[in-house]
């Protein structure tokens, strides 16, 4: 894929990152909208995703990408924490892919640079009729972001929040994402590692690829007891 810029870093997908390892809860119909094997040509131009840290906004940006470029198309993911402390010039050409991802919007709030710049590229987005995602853990006005109309550009579209899982939905998720890795997860052992784990679910996603690791290592299923082993619990 060749863009029409050259980033200052590297910034790769997760492998993982895709619509059918997504548990979507009680955010079925936003992702419903994003997926474009369900949304077909009814996807929206703008969509302005909302909610903590966890809940899965960067997962969502990053399946869009990957989505995609399977369909030989161009895409350009942009984790605006890692981008803010570069020249905004990085945005200039982006409008001539077909889906532009920012992630963490709210990390250029009150920076005058990149808010104009921000401006500007809604602005081209809209002319060249590209798909844009951006992610932020407010709503639009609740961001900090100075420029009024910017503030104004990022409702243009439809505004989602997107919901934490539940602990039952959480347990789902981890069977679900243990399934792509090509293993069956029990309800109690899910259940155990979230309980004496963490509620985050991005953690609990990487607290089961290191326990996925170590049963391979150690050709053993993962039950309570291995888990305690591994995890010292």
């Amino acid at each position: 894929m060749s863009l029409p810029v050259q980033l200052p870093l590297s910034v790769q997908l997760r492998d993982d990152a895709t619509f059918a390892n997504f548990y979507s809860g009680h955010n079925e119909a936003l992702v419903n909208l994003l997926d474009m094997d369900r949304a077909g040509t009814d996807c929206e131009q703008f969509v302005f995703l909302y909610g903590p840290h966890g809940v899965g906004c960067s997962h969502l940006l990053q399946a869009a990408c990957h989505q995609v470029d399977r369909q030989s198309g161009r895409s350009i993911y942009l984790p605006m924490k890692e981008l803010v402390y570069y020249s905004p010039k990085l945005l200039e050409g982006i409008e001539r892919l077909q889906l532009v991802c920012l992630d963490d919007i709210g990390e250029v709030a009150g920076n005058p640079l990149w808010e104009e710049a921000l401006f500007d590229l809604f602005n081209r987005l809209r002319d060249s009729h590209t798909r844009f995602l951006v992610t932020a853990d407010n709503p639009p006005k609740a961001l900090g972001i100075h420029l009024p109309d910017l503030v104004s550009r990022l409702g243009w579209g439809l505004v989602f929040q997107v919901y934490p899982l539940a602990d039952g939905d959480k347990v789902a998720a981890l069977k679900l994402r243990a399934r792509h890795r090509g293993f069956d997860l029990s309800d109690d052992v899910a259940r155990f590692i979230i309980h004496r784990g963490t509620r985050d679910m991005g953690r609990l996603f990487a607290l089961l690829h290191k326990l996925d690791s170590a049963s391979l290592r150690a050709k053993r299923k993962l039950t309570i007891p291995f888990v305690k082993e591994v995890m010292r619990w």
